[in-house]
C-alpha cells in the first residue's frame, strides 16, 4: 500500500482538509511522512495536523501529529509512531492558513503529504 499520497498535490487559499485516508496492512507501524511545499507566497505560513480514527468517520478530537509551521518551500520529512495507537485505521490531514500581509489578504499554497513506511536503520552491536 505505501508509498502513497496521504493528501495529493493540492492548490489552496483557505483552510481544509484532506480524504480519510486507510493504512491497510501498516496499521501499528512506524510511518514517514513527507509535506512539500511547492508555491508559497511571501508573508504567509501553513499549519498542517494529522489526525485518526478507528472507523474514518468518527475523528479524534487532538492530532497524532502537526508539523511545526511552515513559511517556505521545500521538502519536510517527519516520523509517526503508531505503535501506542494500534485501533487508529485512517489518518486525515486538515490545515490551516495565515497572512499577515495587509496587501494581499488571501494565501496561497500548493503542498502534498506522502506517506511511507519509515525505515528503521539497524543496530549495530
Amino acid at each position: 500500500m505505501l508509498p502513497a499520497f496521504l493528501l495529493p498535490d493540492v492548490e489552496s487559499r483557505e483552510c481544509g482538509e484532506g480524504p480519510a485516508f486507510d493504512l491497510g496492512s501498516v496499521r501499528g507501524k512506524s510511518i514517514q511522512l513527507t509535506l512539500g511545499i511547492t508555491r508559497i507566497v511571501e508573508q504567509e505560513c501553513l499549519n498542517i495536523f494529522i489526525y485518526g480514527s478507528a472507523d474514518g468517520e468518527t475523528w479524534e478530537s487532538k492530532p497524532l501529529f502537526s508539523f511545526p509551521k511552515k513559511s517556505y518551500c521545500g521538502s519536510y520529512p517527519a516520523y509517526l509512531d503508531l505503535s501506542a495507537k494500534p485501533g487508529v485505521r485512517y489518518l486525515r490531514a486538515a490545515w490551516q492558513m495565515c497572512r499577515w500581509d495587509r496587501n494581499e489578504p488571501v494565501p496561497l499554497f500548493d503542498f502534498y503529504i506522502k506517506a511511507e513506511l519509515a525505515r528503521v536503520a539497524a543496530a549495530v552491536a
